[in-house]
């Protein structure tokens, strides 16, 4: 008869990785996140198991959008009144809080569900190279998301 081991919430190990966001694609970086928050990239990974790590991502005012999406790419909010519809472009995001830009791009490529939340409370996101998790002791996490080139 076949062992089958089973892994439960005390032998799961979150490390915790700091991202460089400066000169990254928006889209390609947030896939390359979402990846380390489900925990993808490890061999015991299970779908139904939050075993993801924790992300930081430093410098999150200097991603970059390819094309003319910094004018032309909305974001849109509507407060469920009649005529509340609100949208807001990528620059004037940017001008107000350059970190829900990243923010959201990766938390929509997380699963929509519970297990997906608990993932996105491992995202740290900050503006700048300082953060508050130095005691942790992040891993710097390298990510070559240049278009056409592989790891």
């Amino acid at each position: 008869m076949k062992q089958t081991t089973l892994i439960s919430a005390k032998d799961i190990k979150k490390n915790w990785y700091i991202v460089d966001a400066e000169g990254q694609t928006v889209g390609r970086l947030a896939t390359q996140v979402a990846l380390l928050l489900r925990g993808k990239h490890k061999v015991t990974f299970t779908p139904h198991i939050n075993n993801g790590d924790h992300v930081i991502v430093i410098n999150a005012e200097k991603v970059i959008f390819t094309g003319k999406k910094e004018t032309d790419k909305n974001y849109y909010h509507h407060s469920m009144h009649p005529g509340g519809l609100r949208r807001r472009n990528v620059a004037t995001q940017r001008e107000l809080d350059s970190t829900k830009i990243l923010e959201r791009a990766i938390r929509l490529m997380l699963p929509k569900n519970v297990q997906g939340a608990n993932q996105f409370r491992a995202l740290h996101v900050v503006k700048g190279t300082e953060h508050q998790y130095a005691a942790q002791k992040p891993e710097v996490y390298v990510i070559n998301t240049k278009k056409g080139e592989t790891k």
